[in-house]
C-alpha cells in the first residue's frame, strides 16, 4: 500500500507528531513532501540591483492546487481551499482548520504608520493565496476599493526576500516569515491573521485522513502546553539563507489548529465574498455544493 503523503506547511504540528510517534500510534504509514508555502523562487540575484521592484508572479496556492498536488493532504488559506474544493480539485476537511498570525509589514525606516497610509501603495502579496485574500479583507475596512493596490510577489519566502532587499514598500506575510521580519525591526501596520484550510485529494483514504488529524490533535495539545520545546522545528523548513538570520527561540507558536467544523455558512459566505470581489475574473469560481466540496 502506498504511503500517505503529507505536504507540510511551515508549522510545528506535523514535526511534533512525528517526534512523539503520534502518526505511528494512530496507524498511519506516511512520508513528508516539501511544502509549497516554504519554497523560494525569487532572490536578489534574479533581478538587477538597480531595479526597485520584485518580479511579479500571478500564480499562487489556488493555481497550485488546481494543477494537482502530489500528496494526500496539504494546506492553504481557507479561501483558496474553498475555491479549489468548489472546483473539485480535492475535498476540504471540514472538521478542522488552523489560524495563523499574519500582518502587513513595512521597513523600520518607512513613513507608513497606519493602514490609511497604504492608500495606492503596492502591498506585496501572493496571488490567489492567503496573503492576497487576508490583505484585501483587512484593508477593505480602512480604504476605498480603488485605493487598495497589490503587487503579486510569488511565495511567502519570496515576499520575505523582497522586504529584506527593500524591493517592495510593504508586504503581507504570515508565520514564520512575520517573526523573522519582526526580529529585523520591521513594523506591523495591520494585523491580517487568517484561517487556513486543509485539502485532501480525491484519491485519499478518508480513514487515513482521520488518522492524520488525530495525530495533529495530540501534537497541538503538546504545543499549547510547552511551545518552547518545539520551536526549533521552524528551522526545518526554512530556506538555508534564513536559518542563520532567524532566532526561532523568540518566535511565537505559529499556526494553531482548531478542531471545529468548517460549516456550510462559512463555506457559502466565503465563496460569496470572493465572487463579490471578482477575484477570479475568468469566471472559474466552482459551483460544487457544500456536501460535495467539504467532508464535515
Amino acid at each position: 500500500m502506498a504511503k500517505f503523503r503529507i505536504q507540510a506547511h511551515g508549522r510545528l504540528q506535523e514535526w511534533v507528531a512525528e517526534e512523539k510517534g503520534y502518526f505511528r500510534d494512530v496507524g498511519l504509514d506516511y512520508e513528508f513532501q516539501s511544502s509549497f508555502a516554504m519554497v523560494q523562487t525569487w532572490s536578489a540575484a534574479t533581478v538587477q540591483s538597480t531595479e526597485t521592484s520584485a518580479p511579479e508572479v500571478k500564480h499562487g496556492a489556488y493555481e497550485d492546487m488546481g494543477e494537482g498536488r502530489t500528496c494526500e493532504v496539504s494546506s492553504a488559506c481557507h479561501w483558496a481551499v474553498n475555491m479549489a474544493s468548489a472546483s473539485e480539485h480535492g475535498r476540504m476537511w471540514g472538521h478542522a482548520y488552523s489560524l495563523t498570525p499574519s500582518g502587513i509589514y513595512v521597513p523600520p525606516e518607512s513613513p507608513i504608520k497606519t493602514p490609511e497610509d497604504l492608500a495606492n501603495i503596492e502591498v506585496g502579496v501572493g496571488y490567489h493565496s492567503g496573503s492576497h485574500f487576508s490583505a484585501l479583507q483587512g484593508l477593505e475596512s480602512f480604504l476605498p476599493h480603488d485605493d487598495i493596490k497589490f503587487r503579486f510577489i510569488g511565495l511567502p519566502m519570496d515576499r520575505l526576500t523582497a522586504m529584506l532587499e527593500r524591493k517592495v514598500p510593504a508586504a503581507n506575510v504570515f508565520s514564520p516569515t512575520c517573526y523573522i521580519l519582526e526580529q529585523q525591526g520591521f513594523r506591523k501596520v495591520l494585523d491580517t491573521s487568517f484561517m487556513i484550510g486543509f485539502l485532501f485529494s480525491n484519491a485519499a483514504d478518508v480513514e487515513d485522513v482521520g488518522r492524520y488529524f488525530e495525530a495533529l490533535r495530540l501534537a497541538q495539545r503538546d504545543i499549547d502546553l510547552e511551545p518552547e520545546r518545539y520551536k526549533h522545528y521552524f528551522v526545518r523548513e526554512l530556506p538555508e539563507q534564513f536559518k542563520s538570520v532567524a532566532d526561532v527561540r523568540t518566535f511565537g507558536p505559529g499556526e494553531r489548529i482548531v478542531f471545529e467544523t468548517y460549516t456550510r455558512e462559512m463555506y457559502d459566505r466565503t465563496h460569496r465574498w470572493m465572487e463579490q470581489w471578482q477575484l477570479f475574473p475568468d469566471g472559474n469560481t466552482g459551483n460544487a455544493p457544500y456536501e460535495v466540496a467539504v467532508l464535515a
